[in-house]
């Protein structure tokens, strides 16, 4: 027992985050797994535009709507790392909001450096919106066609986070504590990324995936995972180290906390709404 105890607290000292290099040129798993989420979202979707009536799409356009979505979060998610993470060093230096890249040791791949999930949920929102106006289609179809099929793919890429060694949790004395080499103190940390995957990854999709047949308020799907997500994630932020240049912002509480606060919020006024609509 102890032999594996010491083999999981150094199991992330041990972990290459590099997939396979060739001269300059690098991919990482981070980077990889981007991808690996949106085919997943992608499969699922197309899953069940094949399988239930109610979604009248075709291949292509599942295509094009999942293109929205991943220029969303793409946008979205950089820009909401700039707003909501560190303004004032992106004031000081506006080039490096567009250009995050560094090229002095060769192209590599790793994905997108200072990214936020929750200005990645607000362009993914808006992509789809977007979409929605454009091909004139019900924008609470699309969500109800979406949302069961996104938390999946939040498994992969905490998992990324997890074999970057970035993101980690707070100190343990705990047998389940990491050593995680970037953190520099030598201290047992809790593995939050795994945390998160599994919890807003694989319990938020068996959820969402249980009761998609069940829910019968358009658009009601799309309220339940904000606050879903809102929940699972403001509970894990308490064993998260929160970013080293904020700290805690607001009563003890993280950026993240209090970004799920809101998040759960609007959630629970949009489900209102639409009950209320219901009604009218």
């Amino acid at each position: 027992m102890s032999n594996f105890i010491d083999w999981w607290q150094h199991l992330p000292e041990k972990m290459n985050p590099v997939v396979f290099s060739i001269g300059n040129f690098s991919i990482q798993y981070y980077g990889l797994m981007y991808l690996v989420a949106f085919a997943i979202a992608y499969i699922l979707a197309l899953r069940r535009i094949r399988a239930e009536d109610e979604f009248d799409m075709g291949k292509e356009e599942l295509q094009g709507l999942i293109t929205a979505i991943i220029l969303g979060v793409l946008i979205g998610g950089r820009l909401g790392y700039v707003l909501f993470y560190n303004l004032a060093y992106y004031i000081r230096h506006p080039l490096t909001i567009i250009l995050p890249f560094s090229f002095a040791n060769g192209f590599q791949f790793t994905g997108i450096a200072g990214m936020s999930y929750h200005g990645g949920l607000i362009g993914a929102i808006l992509g789809v919106f977007i979409f929605a106006r454009r091909r004139r289609y019900d924008f609470f179809i699309l969500t109800d066609l979406m949302i069961p099929c996104v938390p999946l793919g939040y498994t992969f890429g905490r998992l990324g986070n997890f074999i970057n060694g970035e993101l980690y949790g707070r100190v343990t004395s705990a047998n389940i504590g990491m050593y995680f080499p970037d953190s520099l103190d030598g201290l047992l940390r809790h593995p939050s990324q795994l945390y998160e995957a599994f919890f807003e990854g694989i319990f938020l999709f068996c959820v969402l995936w249980l009761i998609k047949g069940k829910v019968r308020t358009r658009g009601a799907l799309l309220a339940y995972y904000l606050m879903g997500y809102g929940v699972v994630r403001f509970v894990i932020e308490f064993v998260r180290e929160p970013d080293a240049h904020l700290g805690f912002i607001l009563l003890g509480l993280s950026m993240g906390q209090v970004l799920c606060v809101l998040m759960i919020l609007a959630g629970f006024i949009l489900l209102i709404l639409l009950r209320h609509r219901i009604r009218k």
